[in-house]
């Protein structure tokens, strides 16, 4: 719908009896983002302020948080908003940033999944390189790609679909997403959905193509050491491995559920959107805090300190 200064509005029409649940739905939606940004940020923090954490690893684990910092960001405050609104509503410039920023966090996180991996492979297997082939510098370069890359990839994608031309202004879903704005065109949409297949091939497949390589190498490398060596580097691999095919399941899951939504039940369709905003950014700092033992010992560290300077 177009109001008198021509600026487009599009209704979001996913929410499930939003006039009976709003202020259920805000307190716990609230709840979850108040909690996402309270792990992320303690274990962020912690890898700041530590000198001694200041290793690539670490400087990747920080990153996956920030980015997870970054992606909740483009869905919870809106989500706040449109629970205390009568009316959902947002315009159609705002929806497709909405669309880029969430996507771009979607892919970064694969992306980054896989700069990890690859700091894990040369680890544990070619330790007398590390220092000569993850270098800070070397991680920098990677970090900056790593976002550089997936911004212009989903950027592209995004300003291909805000060429179409909408004929229909109401989604059917509490967030905007590419594929969901593409299908308010009653244009031709060919272009959109053939380049977001490419996309969607590009964000995924070589990621876990290399993922699966490197953790073969891995365990390739752990067979044939002792037991305290498969310990430390289990250790170390199992959060990774354990996010990135947490992440791939609900991004699978959810690319399912945008191509099938009007045969999917509304309401697992909403629970399937939200999956990747809201389990991977909780998720992901208690799994790095309480497995890897140098955050864990300085999490302990900081609560005693906080704990012994309240009870004088």
């Amino acid at each position: 719908m177009d109001n008198s200064s021509d600026v487009t509005y599009l209704v979001m029409e996913g929410h499930i009896e939003l006039h009976k649940y709003r202020y259920f739905y805000f307190i716990i939606t609230l709840t979850v983002y108040l909690l996402i940004i309270c792990f992320n940020t303690v274990v962020i923090f912690v890898i700041y302020t530590n000198k001694c954490l200041h290793e690539p690893m670490y400087i990747f684990i920080a990153a996956l948080l920030f980015n997870s910092l970054l992606g909740t960001t483009a869905l919870y405050p809106k989500l706040l908003s449109d629970f205390l609104s009568e009316r959902p509503v947002t315009s159609y410039s705002a929806c497709l940033f909405q669309a880029f920023s969430i996507y771009t966090y979607a892919a970064s996180e694969f992306t980054l999944l896989s700069a990890m991996a690859y700091d894990r492979y040369v680890s544990i297997c070619k330790p007398l390189q590390y220092a000569t082939l993850v270098k800070m510098s070397t991680v920098k370069k990677l970090l900056f790609f790593c976002w550089l890359f997936s911004a212009c990839e989903i950027g592209i994608l995004v300003i291909l679909t805000s060429r179409l031309q909408l004929c229909k202004f109401k989604i059917n879903r509490i967030y905007c997403n590419d594929y969901s704005i593409a299908k308010l065109s009653c244009g031709d949409t060919s272009v959109t959905n053939l380049y977001g297949l490419f996309g969607l091939t590009l964000t995924v497949f070589p990621p876990l193509i290399f993922v699966i390589y490197s953790y073969v190498r891995i365990f390739e490398i752990c067979l044939k050491n002792s037991k305290e060596f498969r310990r430390k580097a289990l250790q170390t691999c199992f959060p990774h491995l354990f996010i990135f095919i947490s992440f791939s399941v609900f991004s699978c899951l959810e690319v399912i559920n945008t191509r099938f939504e009007g045969n999917i039940p509304h309401i697992f369709s909403v629970i399937i959107s939200i999956e990747n905003l809201v389990i991977p950014p909780l998720i992901n700092p208690v799994m790095y805090g309480l497995k890897l033992h140098e955050i864990y010992r300085k999490i302990k560290k900081i609560l005693w300190k906080r704990k012994t300077h309240t009870s004088f």
